[in-house]
């Protein structure tokens, strides 16, 4: 096996995708999932072909060009123009916002005869992507713009919340998306099929059975791909954590002291960082560093094993309180989103 190492239990990934799509369809929602985490590993993406999922999400199109499925692909980061024949030749459904990407995607499906699906993003105070839920003028005016074009069909209406602001989902806000939805099924007199109630940090609303009534699309990633509920930045009980690790190899194991010796400054990385003095330790340093993954989000499954930091290519570890480890041996960590993200973007960690 080449190291770094990102490692993939096909079993406990099974488990997740199973285990949400199932709480999902018992309550009548959707569960699309979202592979830009994994960057649409293979393995993963033939996972989710042999689910039940409803779909596929994704916000980068090198990925969805990759997915070879029968089932609906979603992209999820609002159009670029220059993108749209992209768009809508490698996706069946995407969101939208603004009135001049919706004019380049009808252009762009007609140039090729498809129909696409457009679900409208609504911002209910995240501040990232979407039309301002009190300009019920704009969100009109959008609609209109989809409805009157031959080649796209307003889908939905949906929502992001948690990635930017940092809000969460309650009954309040996706209440509005809700009532949104039925304003412009009256006003159109069309049926607007799906209300798209954002990604996981809405599950723990489903699980508890407090989602609003109407919302029946969720956009699920991290959830699945690491059992982790975002609404409460915590682990999931039901459901796996370790599903992807790290794993690299030792490359040095030293006695050193504990603090940097000489004029402190800045690191590579302009950081200021301030060493306690602890003592001698034994250090270890890994061939795998920050052009690789997000060390802050590395948690070793040794809990002896603490992390020290790193630079671009290095990791360094207190083994102080561990078993006695040697060059060469494999040390293994769960991982964050962010820190997941990284490893699977980065050409330096190998697949497994």
């Amino acid at each position: 096996m080449k190291y770094p190492a990102l490692i993939l239990d096909e079993k406990k990934l099974k488990h997740n995708i199973d285990t949400v799509v199932e709480w999902c369809h018992k309550t009548g929602v959707q569960c699309f999932v979202v592979t830009k985490v994994t960057c649409a590993h293979p393995s993963v993406v033939s996972l989710i072909n042999r689910s039940e999922a409803d779909g596929f999400a994704d916000s980068r199109l090198e990925n969805l060009e990759s997915i070879n499925t029968s089932k609906p692909k979603l992209m999820l980061r609002i159009g670029s123009p220059s993108e749209a024949h992209r768009v809508v030749s490698a996706s069946q459904i995407s969101l939208q916002s603004d009135i001049d990407s919706i004019v380049m995607l009808q252009k762009a499906a007609s140039k090729i005869g498809t129909m696409h699906k457009i679900i409208l993003m609504i911002d209910l105070g995240d501040l990232r992507e979407g039309i301002f839920f009190e300009n019920k003028q704009a969100i009109l005016a959008a609609a209109k713009a989809i409805v009157t074009s031959p080649n796209l069909n307003l889908y939905g209406i949906g929502t992001n919340l948690t990635c930017y602001g940092a809000i969460l989902p309650d009954k309040e806000n996706l209440g509005e998306l809700v009532e949104l939805a039925k304003w412009l099924r009256s006003e159109l007199n069309i049926p607007i099929p799906i209300i798209s109630g954002g990604n996981s940090s809405s599950l723990d609303m489903l699980r508890r059975n407090i989602l609003p009534n109407g919302i029946n699309h969720l956009r699920i990633g991290e959830a699945i791909m690491l059992g982790q509920d975002t609404a409460n930045c915590v682990h999931i009980p039901e459901l796996f954590d370790d599903a992807f690790t790290l794993a690299a190899e030792l490359i040095e194991v030293q006695k050193k002291p504990s603090k940097p010796i000489g004029t402190s400054y800045k690191n590579a990385f302009g950081e200021a960082v301030a060493y306690e003095d602890v003592g001698m330790q034994i250090r270890g340093i890994l061939a795998v560093g920050r052009q690789d993954v997000v060390i802050d989000g590395l948690m070793p499954i040794d809990k002896t094993i603490t992390i020290l930091g790193g630079s671009s290519d290095h990791l360094l570890v207190n083994l102080t309180d561990s078993k006695k480890y040697h060059v060469g041996d494999i040390i293994r960590f769960k991982l964050s989103y962010g820190a997941l993200l990284a490893a699977s973007t980065s050409k330096y960690v190998h697949n497994q």
